[in-house]
């Protein structure tokens, strides 16, 4: 099981020193939309910089033009984008022929997916290497949403990461269903010491 943290702030340089005090608690670095739709190419190029060794994931949240944007995200060394699922699967495929291409892995979103257990069940020949499953961030806190657990998890063979607001009074129950990776965002990057919180999941999730 994979801890991955994600950053979506508006202050880029604080986030680079967040990144870098949980970088050793941490498998995979997410550049969150947010710091995307803010500094563009710019937030990716000062991860790379600054963690050249580290996996690292632009939640570019693709809904059309994937070719182009992965061939231009290509050369700042991604590791990983991320497309929605509830676009066209035609842009899913090419996304995802383009990143093989390149050498980026790309994600599945399923937030705004029609159907779960259908985009599940597709991903894997449109091309993508893992799914993300999570709680809408506007709605209010709640576990409910792993109810639509074994509709994806029974549709596909590929990495499932999971994200929901998750704290340490939730994680237990999140790690019930055995995700291969979870990822984690505010209850890290805003904690008094983003550090120990960052230890504390992290060595949780790794002994699992």
């Amino acid at each position: 099981m994979k801890l991955q943290i994600s950053f979506d702030t508006t202050d880029l340089g604080r986030t680079i020193e967040i990144a870098k005090s949980v970088s050793d608690f941490t498998d995979i670095l997410e550049v969150g939309i947010v710091l995307i739709q803010t500094y563009g190419r710019k937030a990716i190029e000062e991860f790379r910089a600054a963690f050249p060794q580290k996996t690292i994931l632009a939640d570019t949240k693709i809904v059309d033009r994937g070719k182009q944007i992965v061939e231009e995200l290509a050369p700042l060394g991604v590791d990983w984008i991320t497309v929605m699922a509830g676009t066209r699967k035609s842009v899913i495929h090419a996304t995802c022929q383009q990143a093989e291409k390149q050498g980026i892995k790309v994600m599945l979103d399923l937030l705004d997916s029609a159907s779960l257990g259908q985009s599940a069940l597709e991903a894997k020949n449109l091309g993508a290497d893992a799914l993300a499953f999570h709680q809408p961030h506007d709605e209010e806190e709640s576990l409910l949403f792993l109810d639509k657990w074994d509709m994806i998890k029974g549709n596909t063979t590929l990495p499932i990461f999971v994200s929901g607001k998750i704290k340490r009074d939730t994680i237990a129950d999140i790690m019930k269903v055995n995700p291969d990776g979870i990822i984690i965002g505010k209850s890290i990057t805003e904690a008094e010491s983003p550090a120990k919180e960052a230890e504390f999941f992290y060595n949780l999730i790794s002994h699992s």
